[in-house]
């Protein structure tokens, strides 16, 4: 699992998983981490990406790569093999301790599949409140984005501009432009994360994971 660093430590760029469609036994599915200020970024979630999320937590001793603590998810496009992990996403963590509203960020569809999600584990989702677990249903909650091009998010640490760019027959799908820690950025697609030095260093592709 690779890590790239930006400088002074300031910003980390993790490939959680680089897989296809085709299930390559060492391969998990799309999903880039950038882990900026104490909080991680997700970019994409295919099948395995809480679980490679907490590998590289314990790897790289970056605890916002820990489960409850993901709470921030940009989608590129609505393909299978990048959002089998979005359930995941969605529930491990409030099973395990996140109190934080997950804030999901993605193209047309991502607020219905986000239901449906929900809807298919509501059997899951009452026990887990009405049952001995007690968790609080509030904490479960999604507020989903959709985004068209242009800026879509800015904290402290990070800002974030969607890149519209041409995928198969999807009529919406992005490339994710992301700026933590000046003069650096690192933009996001559906298949690599570039990581581009604005100064004098070219850009380096993470590689597979």
């Amino acid at each position: 699992m690779p890590r790239l660093v930006f400088p002074a430590e300031s910003a980390s760029v993790i490939v959680l998983g680089s897989g296809t469609p085709i299930p390559y036994p060492r391969r998990s599915g799309p999903a880039v981490a950038v882990v900026a200020g104490g909080r991680a970024y997700l970019f994409d979630a295919g099948a395995g990406v809480v679980r490679r999320a907490e590998e590289a937590a314990e790897r790289y001793r970056l605890p916002a790569l820990a489960a409850a603590n993901l709470t921030r998810l940009f989608l590129t496009h609505l393909h299978s093999d990048h959002t089998l992990g979005y359930a995941d996403v969605i529930l491990t963590p409030w099973v395990t301790g996140r109190r934080e509203a997950r804030e999901v960020f993605g193209p047309r569809g991502t607020a219905a599949m986000t239901e449906h999600l929900k809807l298919a584990c509501s059997d899951d989702i009452g026990i887990r409140t009405h049952g001995l677990e007690n968790l609080d249903l509030a904490e479960l909650r999604v507020n989903v984005h959709e985004i068209s091009s242009g800026p879509v998010y800015h904290d402290v640490h990070i800002s974030v501009r969607a890149i519209r760019v041409l995928h198969g027959s999807w009529p919406q799908a992005f490339g994710y432009a992301i700026e933590a820690g000046a003069p650096q950025d690192c933009t996001v697609g559906g298949h690599g994360a570039v990581l581009r030095d604005r100064g004098s260093l070219p850009g380096l592709r993470c590689p597979c994971a």
